[in-house]
């Protein structure tokens, strides 16, 4: 009696497992091959923004030799051009400099858009840099792109809610196939090459168990960084609906709630700031960032001193935040201290900070990055080569689950595999080659980008139905690994850059990009030798 009705519970964890992972198995291969490519979003848009290389390389070489003044002097000419360009912004945000103390000077405000806006100073003369004249950077999203669509699907809220039910499925998933393969942990030693179903299933199984820790920990730390979008009933209770009340929370979420004007003028000698920058680096124990006004020129103005994470505390922190200090502007009290590490909110919000310097991979290095790539890859596999499974079973044999419909059922999910896994590949290696191809000075540009990976994944839907799935599979994979392998002719072409000299000059960054998508080409390459053999 027992073992009928363990039988019975395994079986209808196997149904789950099969149903719940094959209608999310598309969407989760999605948001996990974005997700991964997001870990390292910051040499992708290094990548696609080459007009800056040249930049940054001369500004290294200069900072390097040329003079500079200390931080007292920055923060005043950075107070000093505010207070002669945009004496009435509701908030001043000067980055003096780098940790070192050298590097740009920066300053931040809103505009009367309420939009952020900056400007770059000389950190010689305090003088606005000025544009130099055909030195117009391409507009682009870079890898930015694939965070907002791992995450939101560049949907808003309705993305977020779309991913966060299937971040809810794939755990559904991953718990019933742990219960449905009883022998899990022993199959993942075991691949049997060659052998049709098997091997995929071996291939699945290997996957899934390797990084089964990861799988877990990516999915529940994606629901639980967006808590009070997928459980609002504490926030609208106690702060109500609408723009005003979610304002309101957002504020006092993150600072405390911001003073109010006075209404009463208060000048600030420009050199104060030192002052306030010296004893806020005292208290937090970091070098200062940041030093932000609010409501600069009024009697209530506040100030707050933010620090910099140094490489050692990213390597062992969870949480990504950074000391601050604030301040009162008219009496120097001190109003609040954090310490690095620590959250606005209490030991609550500290707990989700901390997921999400885990999600997000926050900490560790450049180290632990690839160890999230090569997780990332491994939790894409396992998506796509699930939804494989599910065709490889019943190609040779009907099952039926959807009486005289199962085969147009079975054709529509052999499609879907094809456009989810090899076309989503093509639209994200299509995006990388429209940043090269269109145009600079084009308008809108970065949508535009983007509107060409949407666009190259609907073709790929679409000839996914026209051709039949073995055909559309190898033709797929065959236009992924060209482009792919292309990649670095077309960087050649269009901007004169190359890996020798990405190479020579250490742009590790860029010749990552380049050499990845190889890496991807090959892999294509493989998959459409496999297929090809298989059809012969």
């Amino acid at each position: 009696m027992a073992t009928r009705t363990e039988g019975g519970f395994r079986q209808a964890q196997a149904w789950l497992h099969t149903w719940c992972g094959l209608w999310f198995s598309w969407l989760l291969f999605a948001v996990f091959l974005t997700g991964t490519l997001a870990v390292f979003d910051e040499p992708i848009t290094h990548w696609m923004t080459p007009e800056h290389h040249a930049e940054e390389a001369a500004a290294q070489s200069a900072s390097a030799n040329a003079p500079t003044a200390d931080r007292a002097q920055r923060l005043a000419w950075g107070m000093a051009y505010m207070a002669e360009h945009h004496p009435t912004a509701r908030m001043w945000e000067l980055w003096p400099s780098d940790a070192k103390g050298g590097g740009e000077l920066k300053v931040y405000w809103f505009d009367a858009d309420n939009q952020y806006a900056s400007a770059e100073l000389d950190p010689a003369d305090g003088r606005p840099v000025a544009q130099k004249p055909g030195q117009a950077a391409r507009a682009t999203l870079g890898g930015h792109h694939f965070v907002d669509f791992h995450y939101e699907l560049h949907a808003g809220t309705v993305g977020l809610w779309i991913v966060g039910i299937a971040a809810m499925a794939m755990l559904v998933a991953l718990v019933s196939g742990v219960i449905t393969h009883k022998r899990i942990f022993k199959d993942f030693f075991t691949f049997r090459p060659k052998k049709g179903q098997r091997s995929w299933l071996d291939a699945h199984n290997a996957v899934a168990v390797l990084t089964l820790p990861f799988q877990f920990m990516i999915a529940y730390t994606g629901l639980v960084i967006s808590g009070t979008t997928f459980m609002p009933a504490g926030k609208l209770l106690h702060y109500g609906a609408g723009n005003a009340a979610q304002a309101r929370f957002a504020s006092e979420l993150g600072d405390g709630g911001k003073p109010e004007r006075t209404g009463r003028a208060m000048p600030m000698p420009a050199l104060a700031l030192e002052a306030f920058a010296a004893r806020g680096q005292q208290l937090m124990g970091q070098p200062v960032r940041a030093v932000v006004i609010d409501h600069p020129g009024d009697a209530g103005a506040r100030m707050g001193v933010y620090g910099w994470n140094g490489e050692d505390e990213a390597l062992r922190r969870l949480s990504a935040t950074t000391g601050m200090a604030m301040f009162s502007a008219a009496t120097r009290e001190v109003q609040r201290v954090r310490l690095p590490g620590e959250a606005d909110g209490g030991s609550v919000l500290l707990a989700q900070s901390a997921m999400g310097g885990l999600h997000m991979v926050s900490f560790g290095g450049w180290g632990m990055k690839w160890l999230y790539f090569l997780c990332g890859l491994a939790g894409t596999a396992m998506m796509g080569s699930g939804a494989v499974l599910f065709m490889v079973k019943r190609r040779h044999r009907h099952l039926g689950e959807f009486g005289g419909e199962t085969a147009r059922v079975y054709r529509l999910v052999e499609a879907l595999n094809v456009a989810a896994i090899a076309g989503l590949a093509l639209a994200c290696v299509g995006y990388l080659w429209a940043n090269r191809l269109l145009p600079v000075g084009l308008a809108h540009r970065a949508d535009r980008e983007l509107q060409v990976f949407f666009a190259l994944w609907a073709v790929a839907l679409l000839h996914a139905f026209v051709r039949q799935p073995a055909r559309a599979w190898r033709e797929q994979l065959a236009a992924l690994a060209a482009l792919c392998l292309l990649l670095p002719a077309l960087n050649l072409l269009t901007t004169g850059d190359h890996l020798l000299a990405q190479w020579l000059r250490g742009d590790w960054e860029s010749a990552g990009v380049e050499m990845g998508a190889v890496a991807f080409g090959l892999a294509a390459i493989g998959g459409w030798r496999h297929l090809r053999k298989a059809a012969t």
